[in-house]
Parts: C-alpha cells; structure tokens; sequence
C-alpha cells in the first residue's frame, strides 16, 4: 500500500487539528471560508420554503431546489478546474458577482410568481454560479500541509464545520420563513456567501495561489482515474438520501401543522453528525478505504428507514438524531478518499466532482421525493431513499477494488530555451 494510501486510511487526534488551523497564512482564508460556506444549506431550504410559500407546492419547490443542484452539478467542475488552473482568486470574484445578480433575478421572478420552467431554470443559473469556495479551500490545504495526520486533520475539518453549517442553515432558514417578508433568508445567505468569496479571493495566501504550470490533460480530467468515479459513486448516493430527507421531512412537518418546524428538524439530525464526526475522525471504521465507502452508505440509508416509523414530531427528532450520526463520517471519507484516487494537481477539480456527485444526488432526491410526498405521504418517501441507498452502496462494494491510488499523467516535457548562435 503507497504512503498516501496509508495516510489515507489512518486518523487524526486533536493535535493535528490545532496544527493545521494554526498554521502560518492559514486563518485568514479559513474564517473567510467559513462566511462563504456557512449559507449553503440555508440558500437551498430558504429557496424551498420560499417558494413552496409563493406556490402552496412542495413538488414545485422540489423542482426549483433541484434546479439550483443541477447547476451546483454543472458549475463546480468547471470551477475546479479554473482554480486548478489559474488559482483561485480571479475565478471567485468574477463568479462572486454573477452569483450575486443571478440570485437577484432569481428573488424577482420567484415575487412576481413567474411560472414554475423559468423559476426552475433561473435557478440552474444560481448554481452555476455559486462559488465553489469549498473545493478552493479543500485544495489550499494542500497547499500548505505536508501529507500525513496534519493534512488529513484539515481535511476533516472542512468537513466537520460544513455539518456545521448544516445545522445551522437549515434552522436559520426554518426562522427566516417566518420573517414579515420570506425571501429574508435568501438574501441573507446571498449576502454572507459573496462577502466570504470575496474576503477567500484577496487573502494573501489565496493570492500567492499563483497559475498551475501543468497545461493540457483528459478530457475527464480527475474523473479519468476509476478510483475517482467509485468515489463519485458512493457520494451520489449519498447526496440523493439527503435529497429524500430534505423534502419530506419538511412535508411532515408541514402536515403537522409547524410549517417552520421543518428547519429545525433538518438541523437536528447535524447535531449527532458532528459529535459523532469528531470521534470517527480519530478512528476510522473500517480502515480500508474501499470498503469504508460502501459500509457507511449503506449504514446511512438503513438508518433513513427509521424516519418511517414516528408518528410524532417529536419521534421524528430522535429519528434524525440517529440517522444524522454517519453524515460526517461520510463526508470526511470523500474528502480523504481523493487523495488516495485522485491524479496529481487536480484536488480542486477532484472536489468538484464529489461536489457534483453529492449535489445530483440531491437534486433527484428532491425531485422524487416531492413527487411521492404530494402522492404517498413522507414515509414512502424516506424508505425509498433506503432502497437507493443500499443499491448504490452494493455497487460500490463490487467496485471497491478501484479505491486505489491513480496512475498519474506523464509530465510534459519543458521545452529547452532557444540559444543564442
């Protein structure tokens, strides 16, 4: 087993994690990722509850929140890749601004209820333009870690604080609906996702983020490596049961009579993922990294299977809280994972594609699962994502083999300078 592999597969104590955010040139960037970051589940439910408020339709605002993940889908490997390739701070601050006006028309047409196609296509164009602050992060770290504990501390940092913002967007979000006007939330989240996008982009260590020398390569860019797609994989699967839950659990509460419940409840199931992160991230179960990937899939979906069973609000809590235990462990494992698959020089781009993966499996978790909500009820719904879950976690399995270290693309030759004769 390479270095990297071992690496890989091992965990990270305390230490480390005071190690890597006390490194020099690291805070800035990191307090600016973590204003950028901290919107990114609450832009989403404030956009689902915004619209479902406008339209008195959940498989309307599933539509134009799975919008919003498609173009997330599309946008963050493009984004990858220009941040691979002529660092992070141009790329953000052009996509800071498109983003910001985007989301304007976007609050526009969802006020002058514009019909559902436009809403939905207007909200592709808010994920294309999302900065992908994540991936540029996740990549810095690299760039400032040597390989070993340290790094891999960093790493399940960026994943543990963005269960962080999942507890806290969707609960913010769940308020703000309730505010006198319900695009209040949208436009807060808008608001604090450019200020850090842009604080990322001009912090010196972001700037000295200079233009990769390495030109050229596959057209697939770091999904050529198979390792990488078995990664992608086991993250869309990932991805679509969160999709399931972040519809019908809303739906339930709405049912309920708490329509402003169902934020919080999103939020409590990140509660018992962090606690639970913390401690995983310092022994990782099971230790290789192609059988971590489908174990804890399959874990997650089976666990979704108990949103089925309360008949309370209250039940549904201690259900969340069960299931929210193996989100973290699962997002720390993706981030791990690519840099055990991923080719050389393209850990901005890798990111991008679990960030793909992850965001399309939302975007048809949301989808189906508005659909069966309006048709069947929540509980068709949460056990429909288990069935999905453990199909995907079986193919993964099958594929584990693959989770090994990529062959790396031959260095192109540097021309020699021309001699004076």
């Amino acid at each position: 087993m390479s270095q990297s592999a071992s690496a890989a597969e091992g965990g990270a104590t305390l230490a480390d994690y005071r190690a890597a955010l006390t490194t020099p040139g690291a805070r800035g960037p990191a307090v600016a990722s973590l204003l950028a970051r901290l919107p990114i589940a609450m832009i989403g439910i404030s956009a689902l509850l915004f619209v479902q408020r406008e339209t008195g339709s959940f498989a309307v605002a599933g539509l134009v929140s799975a919008g919003a993940l498609v173009g997330v889908a599309l946008g963050s490997v493009a984004q990858g890749r220009l941040i691979d390739r002529f660092g992070p701070t141009r790329p953000l601050l052009v996509i800071a601004t498109l983003f910001a006006l985007a989301m304007t028309v976007l609050i526009t047409a969802i006020e002058a209820h514009a019909a559902t196609p436009l809403l939905v296509t207007l909200s592709v164009g808010i994920g294309l333009t999302e900065p992908m602050v994540g991936s540029a992060s996740r990549a810095l770290w690299g760039r400032l870690l040597p390989e070993g504990p340290v790094r891999n501390a960093a790493f399940s940092y960026e994943a543990i604080s963005m269960e962080v913002f999942f507890i806290l967007g969707p609960g913010a979000a769940g308020l703000m609906i309730a505010a006198p006007w319900a695009g209040t939330g949208m436009v807060v989240g808008g608001l604090c996702m450019v200020t850090g996008s842009v604080l990322f982009a001009l912090s010196p260590a972001v700037r000295a983020w200079g233009p990769s020398a390495r030109r050229g390569g596959r057209l697939l860019g770091a999904l050529a490596s198979p390792g990488m797609r078995t990664l992608a994989l086991a993250a869309l699967g990932f991805g679509m049961v969160i999709g399931f839950v972040e519809v019908a659990v809303p739906a339930t509460a709405t049912g309920a009579g708490h329509p402003t419940v169902g934020g919080l409840l999103l939020s409590v199931w990140s509660v018992s993922s962090v606690a639970f992160g913390v401690a995983y991230s310092t022994r990782p179960w099971p230790r290789p990294m192609g059988l971590r990937l489908p174990v804890l899939l399959a874990g997650f979906g089976l666990l979704v299977a108990l949103l089925a069973l309360p008949s309370t609000l209250w039940g549904l809590a201690l259900a969340m809280l069960a299931a929210g235990a193996l989100i973290t462990p699962q997002s720390t494992t993706h981030s791990t994972a690519i840099e055990v698959v991923a080719p050389k020089g393209t850990a901005a781009e890798a990111f991008g594609w679990v960030l793909t993966a992850i965001t399309l499996g939302l975007a048809m978790g949301q989808s189906v699962s508005g659909y069966l909500v309006e048709r069947a009820g929540p509980p068709p719904a949460f056990l429909t994502a288990t069935a999905g879950a453990l199909v995907i976690a079986g193919v993964v399995w099958l594929l584990r083999g693959t989770v090994r270290p990529a062959e790396q693309p031959a260095a192109q030759p540097v021309p020699e300078p021309a001699v004076a004769r």
